[in-house]
């Protein structure tokens, strides 16, 4: 499915979830659930927590897949699964394991985008009338 549909899936059956933006690897929006500019900060915001997690938890050659920054009033989380991530908000108190499980599994249910169909060339026989 693609990324606006699972992010209709997620909201539709997480209702903690506040707001949420699908991003890639270079920081653009690929799906949200709000407005362009509040999309593209949120995605900023993922990126950078999760550089700064990467920064604080230095493991090697892992990478930091997930991180919750717990706010009196809301809470954001961030995951990362390949070449996306997903942020979202959260109302406060929401159970954390359950929201990372949803945003994990709306991030897997988003296929591959697809690779335009390479035209095979064929040879073309070389039949002369004799």
């Amino acid at each position: 499915m693609d990324a606006a549909t699972a992010l209709a899936d997620l909201t539709e059956i997480s209702a903690q979830v506040e707001s949420a933006v699908v991003f890639a690897d270079d920081g653009s929006a690929l799906a949200s659930t709000v407005a362009d500019e509040q999309a593209g900060r949120l995605a900023r915001i993922g990126l950078d927590l999760l550089a700064a997690g990467a920064d604080v938890h230095q493991a090697g050659d892992r990478r930091l897949t997930q991180v919750e920054v717990a706010l009196r009033e809301a809470s954001v989380f961030v995951v990362r699964d390949g070449a996306r991530g997903i942020a979202a908000t959260v109302a406060a108190g929401s159970p954390a394991g359950l929201v990372l499980y949803d945003l994990r599994s709306c991030l897997r249910s988003i296929d591959e985008p697809k690779q335009p169909a390479r035209r095979r060339r064929t040879a073309k026989k070389n039949t002369a009338d004799a």
